[in-house]
């Protein structure tokens, strides 16, 4: 249901309101069991936390402060300082609870405690160096933001297997269609 393209658990997060810019985007988190599945489907937790209607409200506002200040990243602007303090409060939450078993460990934990984990990794991603790696997606349609962490640091997708395919074979329609008009 979900999808996992940039490597980091915050900015996948802040991906599951997609194509940003669409008219109508796409909302991916739209009831508190497709929250639970995100979590599951993440690999954070192995069981799914029990969401209600209040916790996908208070993990859509974290979403979207964590979006704010990556996109104030990108556009080269201070940072909100609600979106911080938003981020910071979350960030402060218990952390997800493993439990080792002679077949294993267990992840499992609350919805705040998923939240907790996404917020203290997001700190680390705009407080830290690899702020500077941030981009978005250059898919016109899509605003999945990812790190770039690509050798010269030239990646122009989210994934190649989806958003680079997509652009590519456009190119070459546009191409084609081009060429049989000559």
């Amino acid at each position: 249901m979900h999808a996992f393209p940039c490597g980091t658990l915050p900015l996948d997060f802040v991906g599951t309101y997609r194509a940003r810019r669409n008219e109508v985007p796409l909302e991916k988190l739209a009831a508190p069991g497709h929250l639970d599945a995100w979590f599951v489907e993440s690999g954070m937790f192995d069981a799914a936390p029990g969401a209600d209607a209040t916790d996908l409200e208070i993990a859509l506002d974290l979403r979207e402060a964590i979006y704010a200040l990556v996109a104030s990243r990108l556009d080269g602007q201070p940072m909100p300082t609600r979106a911080i303090a938003e981020v910071n409060r979350h960030a402060a939450g218990l952390p997800v609870t493993l439990r080792l078993h002679p077949s294993g460990a267990t992840r499992t934990g609350s919805v705040a405690q998923g939240l907790a984990a996404l917020a203290r990794e997001a700190v680390g991603i705009l407080g830290g160096d690899d702020a500077v790696l941030l981009r978005e997606c250059a898919r016109p349609e899509c605003t999945q933001v990812y790190l770039d962490r690509s050798r010269g640091y030239r990646r122009e997708w989210c994934a190649m297997r989806t958003c680079g395919n997509r652009v590519k074979a456009a190119t070459y329609r546009a191409r084609q269609h081009g060429n049989s008009g000559s």
